[in-house]
């Protein structure tokens, strides 16, 4: 479920996301993990003769966002979601009797004067 413009809009098909939206969200994902590498990289050289253990951490940090930013970015399509079961089960039938099982006892009618 998604909204537009304030309105919810339900996804009611098992049809993948268009090609161009999945770009497009890919290419955010990437933009914002390439802006926190970025200040992270500033906040290093920032804090190195402040808080080195701090300038360290965010050094670090800006080495390894590159390779996750990639990672993510190149992920791959959506899987599509699948849809609920269609199938509705028919009424049971009542079972036979297996062959070796012994059957009821059958009734006899009797005709009307006979004893």
């Amino acid at each position: 479920m998604r909204k537009h413009g304030g309105a919810e809009v339900f996804r009611i098909t098992g049809a993948r996301q268009g090609l161009a939206e999945d770009v497009r969200g890919r290419e955010r994902r990437y933009v914002i993990s390439m802006a926190v590498r970025t200040l992270s990289v500033i906040a290093a050289v920032v804090l190195w003769n402040v808080e080195r253990h701090v300038a360290v951490v965010a050094l670090v940090l800006g080495a390894l966002l590159p390779y996750v930013a990639v990672v993510i970015a190149n992920a791959g399509r959506e899987r599509p979601p699948s849809l609920p079961s269609t199938f509705v089960p028919g009424p049971t039938r009542p079972e036979l009797p297996a062959a070796g099982d012994a059957p009821a006892e059958p009734r006899t009618e009797r005709a009307h004067g006979q004893s």
